[in-house]
């Protein structure tokens, strides 16, 4: 817990002294590939740095059965083991791994000011530099037979597992411009895709609902919701309501991947650092720095255009360079 005295003479000033607050070069808030990437480079440029997991221990990606598309791994990796890997490696080179959440942070406004961070269960330490790292949370319908099948045929991305269902019947739900773009991704690769708008009309732009009113194996279908999620192990169809009228189809399907849209995880850090109108950290130039001196944000807390595992770990490594670079323009 915080503690200390406060010292009080000339009325205008107030401060406190800390006798035993933890003291931290670089805090590593979420552990994600952006996380442990950052934790890597950062340990390795003796920052000593500490990782707090989160609530989500390894990010999104434990909750992907195969990795095909991270490089060096040529027979593809499942998404634990890999995040298992991450987080031993960077412990290698002297990183603290945390299993605690951040749930409140104090962020100081001036350069060379001290962070405080308000860990759940009482405890609080202070950083010199903060890596934020807690990514972005994909929205699912809330289905329970949606989630009993998330990593057996439902996903939520189909750049990253589309290749499992090549040559197979699938289907996407949403009407943005993300779900249109990833509708016709899977379309490529796919026997047939399709593809259910809850609205009577998409939410894409013109140019991509021409695209997919322009690919011939996308069944596009307006007023359709998933009613249930068939199968009992892996995916093997879907039952359909349109909303209309109410009636009830069932089709066959081998994967299901949901596009309505993430949640960046920065609900802590909102009123302090600058957002966009999602809420999504925003970060200058080509560069890792937020509003806020010493306050770096990396991975999909910050990227909502291409969410991938390896561009959040290259966006960990840049942060802990740019924390790097901060703490030595300090000296």
């Amino acid at each position: 817990m915080k503690k200390g005295i406060e010292l009080k003479g000339n009325p205008l000033h107030l401060f406190k002294i800390n006798f035993d607050m933890e003291r931290i070069k670089t805090v590593i808030v979420g552990s994600g590939p952006a996380g442990y990437t950052a934790a890597i480079y950062a340990a390795r440029a003796d920052l000593k740095p500490v990782v707090y997991t989160g609530m989500e221990p390894g990010g999104q990606l434990t909750t992907t059965t195969e990795v095909d598309n991270f490089p060096g791994y040529p027979e593809g990796v499942d998404g634990p083991s890999m995040m298992v890997q991450l987080q031993q490696q960077a412990e290698r080179f002297g990183t603290e791994v945390r299993i605690a959440h951040v749930e409140k942070v104090d962020l100081a406004k001036e350069k060379g000011g001290i962070h405080t961070l308000y860990i759940q269960g009482g405890d609080a330490v202070e950083a010199e530099t903060i890596i934020i790292s807690t990514g972005a949370t994909a929205k699912y319908l809330g289905l329970p037979s949606e989630q009993k099948l998330r990593g057996g045929g439902v996903s939520a991305c189909a750049v990253c597992d589309g290749f499992f269902y090549k040559g197979q019947d699938v289907a996407i739900v949403g009407g943005g411009d993300t779900a249109a773009e990833e509708a016709t991704y899977l379309a490529n690769i796919c026997n047939k895709v399709t593809m259910l708008v809850r609205k009577g009309e998409m939410r894409a732009s013109k140019a991509m609902q021409h695209r997919v009113t322009n690919t011939p194996n996308i069944d596009l279908r307006y007023f359709s919701e998933v009613d249930e999620v068939l199968g009992d192990a892996v995916v093997e169809g879907l039952r359909i309501r349109n909303n209309q009228n109410n009636t009830v189809e069932e089709i066959s399907i081998t994967g299901l991947f949901i596009a309505i849209g993430h949640k960046p995880n920065t609900d802590i850090f909102k009123g302090q650092l600058e957002m966009d109108e999602a809420g999504y950290l925003i970060t200058k130039s080509k560069s890792t720095h937020t509003n806020l001196p010493g306050v770096f944000a990396s991975g999909d807390v910050q990227d909502k255009e291409y969410r991938q595992a390896i561009t959040a770990a290259g966006t960990g490594c840049m942060a802990a360079l740019d924390a790097e670079r901060y703490l030595q323009s300090l000296a």
